[in-house]
């Protein structure tokens, strides 16, 4: 796991330009609803990892269906045409992807003031067909912007031209073998997974920190929860259930789960309701019937839709409420819970009918009906997925089993195990932040991007750029302003800064001056600190470090000289992390006593303590993204967080010398952080290059084995 882990840590890509956000925030007023709050969050989430991280993305996205999820894609596919590269949507189904395809073309097509070319890519345009060759050339070529598609974008044959982003829209429907083919495709490509259900290996990756992982709880305003009912088949129940939505001038789904019970489902109906407007949806009907059919029917020509699970993702028509699903026993949980998405879309109660046959339920299939009825609460997607991953247990993270190893121990247990042993192997655990707010005065130490107020849009400025007249060649310019901005150490810094002397000669004084800010940058970085800022009433600077635990700083401390932190820098733990009545205060400069810091009770994450630290850190870590929107100390509890302190730095240090005070006392440790992750790595990759040999070794047993068992078959 750990060798995964870091294996994706070591990739890297060029990020995307901080200078384009000017552009992405105009785009954003075209959204034509307020955002809710946790879809903000996961907008800074997605512009950290595209913009201000060198590894590749790798994010899932877990919303409720109709809760925004899309929203945040749009805006990432956005982001990485403007800044040149080409983006792909991938879908599961044809119904799918024609609605995202037309809702791209809606806000970012030719006939907007973007004109940017959107292609469709779907069953039926394979490469042997006129259509999909002069498709697939037009992409190759990089004609087309972003490229929309179903499993069509996974053949062998297909070619992109700088693909900068692969969004996958409904991850839990992708089997394996697909998911391995995308790994081939997206290899130092940004992607974006969106699911409301996600499979349990999924989910588990991202419980675990192997994946990066952004949740959309708060509702869209005005929406009701469905009212949910499980029971066993009725004709009585289905009966009065289409009555009352067709009193109400609404209409109805009626989902079953084999192409073959549709015509039994039919007649049923209209033995019912001998007048009733019946239109099918299945997956073998001609080619362009079901989307037809599901248009048809959301312009109001029929009353029932009878359909199998192609409806299970991308229709949205609000005046669809009530939805009948029979044999419900043979469904995933992922699938009930995406066909009740189905309904609930406006401002009107939903109902949601769950039939089944007490003949064929299992114990597996009674669990998940069960979980269907308790979890009918808007945003309840999360949950839903964590029963099914306590149900079928979690899969395999290195193989390719998508469910299943955790219930050997229990879903609890295992987790735990998990995340402990994740723990103890990586040592020095301590949250590297993408990015830091520092609010000191003037905007000193400041590496946000500035817009010009009369372009903002366009121009403005920033401390990590680069003079025109030092690097004249621009893609050489931005290219080397985002290896400046993201180095990971100050080491590297420096390496980055020696070969601009070699090719461009002795740097200019002022991008001297500002390499400063860059270099406290990935100190802050390196410790965890996300915001950085002056008390007003004390003069003393405050740099937030909300994943910094007692054990982190007695790790660092024991590798600095003479075991003491530096002079000037004191460490403040909240109570909580220290489970005593008063704030924990380590002051700079004074030895400490290690072996009390690391061994005291009071000061460990073991046993019972350690599931509320987890939670407590899981909290913590969500506020890290959202400090980029401080403006003011003020406005955040400080004294919540862990924090460092710098004492009297507004007051006795002189405006302009900040930064230099600053690095003075951060530099120490966070050279100490960057070692103890070099090694780490180090040992990972070993481990890596370990588990493939052993791959390789039992593949060749296992071609081996086969040989023998053909030639004994020849034998005899």
């Amino acid at each position: 796991v750990l060798a995964l882990y870091a294996t994706r840590e070591t990739l890297n890509r060029n990020p995307f330009d901080p200078s384009k956000e000017g552009m992405l925030k105009n785009f954003a007023k075209t959204f034509a609803f307020e955002p809710t709050p946790d879809q903000r969050k996961c907008f800074e989430d997605v512009e950290n990892d595209m913009v201000w991280r060198s590894r590749p993305m790798d994010r899932l996205i877990c919303g409720d269906v109709g809760f925004g999820k899309t929203e945040v894609a749009m805006r990432a596919l956005f982001r990485a045409v403007v800044n040149g590269r080409q983006a792909a949507l991938l879908a599961p189904t044809g119904v799918l992807a024609a609605q995202h395809y037309k809702n791209i073309i809606k806000r970012v097509g030719e006939d907007t003031e973007y004109n940017f070319n959107i292609a469709l890519l779907r069953g039926g345009m394979g490469k042997n067909t006129k259509k999909g060759r002069e498709l697939r050339a037009a992409i190759a070529a990089g004609d087309v912007d972003i490229v929309v598609g179903t499993h069509a974008l996974l053949s062998n044959g297909m070619q992109f031209h700088d693909l900068g982003l692969l969004t996958i829209d409904e991850e839990q429907r992708f089997g394996v073998n697909q998911k391995e083919r995308l790994k081939l495709i997206c290899n130092c490509v940004d992607v974006l997974t969106l699911s409301a259900t996600p499979i349990p290996r999924t989910l588990q990756m991202s419980l675990s920190g192997i994946r990066d992982t952004s949740t959309i709880r708060s509702p869209p305003p005005m929406r009701k929860p469905t009212i949910s009912y499980v029971q066993e088949f009725d004709e009585g129940v289905i009966r009065d259930a289409i009555e009352r939505e067709l009193a109400r001038g609404g209409q109805c789904y009626y989902v079953v789960p084999r192409i073959s019970q549709l015509e039994e489902a039919s007649a049923m109906l209209t033995r019912i309701f001998p007048k009733l407007r019946v239109i099918q949806a299945h997956g073998r009907m001609a080619r362009g019937a079901a989307e037809e059919n599901v248009a048809a029917f959301a312009e109001g020509n029929f009353d029932v839709l009878l359909a199998t699970t192609v409806i299970e993702n991308g229709v949205d028509i609000p005046r669809v409420n009530t939805i009948v699903i029979q044999n419900a026993q043979a469904f995933g949980m992922s699938t009930l819970y995406q066909l009740r998405g189905r309904v609930g879309r406006s401002d009107l109660q939903a109902f949601a009918y769950f039939f089944h046959k007490n003949d064929f339920i299992t114990e597996q299939s009674a669990q998940r009906l069960q979980a269907m009825a308790d979890l009918h609460e808007l945003g309840s997607g999360f949950d839903v997925a964590n029963r099914d991953l306590e149900i079928r247990g979690a899969g395999s993270l290195l193989g390719t089993e998508q469910s299943g190893m955790a219930a050997r121990v229990g879903f609890d247990l295992y987790m735990r195990m998990l995340k402990k042993s994740m723990r103890q192997l990586r040592g020095l655990d301590l949250p590297v932040v993408p990015r830091t707010n520092v609010l000191l005065p003037g905007g000193e130490g400041s590496i946000e991007w500035v817009a010009d107020d009369d372009d903002a849009e366009t121009s403005g400025s920033s401390s990590y750029l680069i003079p025109d007249s030092y690097i004249e060649d621009a893609k050489e310019r931005s290219k080397e302003e985002s290896l400046a901005r993201l180095a990971e150490s100050t080491q590297r810094l420096v390496e980055i800064t020696n070969d601009w002397k070699k090719k461009h000669g002795a740097i200019p004084a002022k991008l001297q001056n500002n390499l400063k800010a860059l270099h406290l940058h990935t100190c802050l970085r390196q410790l965890g600190i996300d915001v950085v800022g002056l008390d007003r009433s004390t003069g003393d600077c405050i740099l937030r470090s909300p994943g910094l635990r007692p054990r982190h700083w007695a790790m660092i401390c024991s590798q600095l000289p003479k075991g003491a932190p530096p002079k000037g820098l004191d460490v403040v733990f909240p109570a909580r992390f220290s489970f005593s009545e008063d704030d924990t205060e380590i002051t700079g400069g004074k030895r400490i006593d290690l072996k009390e810091l690391l061994s005291n009770p009071k000061y460990s994450d073991d046993d019972e303590e350690w599931d509320a630290l987890d939670e407590e850190e899981v909290e913590a870590m969500k506020e890290i993204s959202s400090a980029v929107n401080i403006k003011k100390l003020s406005e955040i509890e400080i004294n919540n967080y862990p924090r460092f302190i710098v004492k009297k730095l507004g007051k006795s240090v002189k405006k302009g010398t900040r930064v230099d005070a600053l690095l003075k006392v951060l530099l120490p440790p966070s050279k100490v952080v960057f070692q103890k992750q070099q090694r780490d790595k180090e040992k990972a990759k070993v481990a890596a290059e370990l588990r493939e040999k052993r791959e390789l070794i039992a593949k060749q047993k296992k071609e081996q084995e086969k040989l023998s068992s053909r030639r004994m078959g020849y034998q005899y």
